[in-house]
């Protein structure tokens, strides 16, 4: 038994990196699964990150969508729903 990574509490990581031929939709499913496991107050994009970095395959689907989970983000100035979403600040 491995011990427990407190980045990859459940081992969800580390298991897509071990199925053979899995998808970008199936690391999709997982990677929200690993992070409704992590306690809200944690910085997702930083465990992201430091879990993309590890010794991973480049081209495996996992690592890619944990990267851009821990990409900046860039211009997320809140909610942008409703009338102002569809028509820009412009409309009011």
């Amino acid at each position: 038994m491995e011990a427990q990574d407190p980045d990859d509490p459940k081992g969800l990581i580390r298991e897509a990196y071990r199925i053979d031929g899995i998808g970008e939709a199936e690391c999709r499913s997982i990677l929200i699964d690993w992070a409704l496991s992590l306690p809200p107050s944690v910085d997702y994009a930083t465990i992201a990150s430091r879990l993309a970095g590890r010794d991973r395959p480049g081209d495996h689907p996992m690592t890619g969508l944990l990267l851009a989970a821990g990409a900046p983000r860039m211009g997320l100035g809140g909610r942008r729903g409703g009338r102002n979403g569809r028509l820009g600040e412009s409309a009011h």
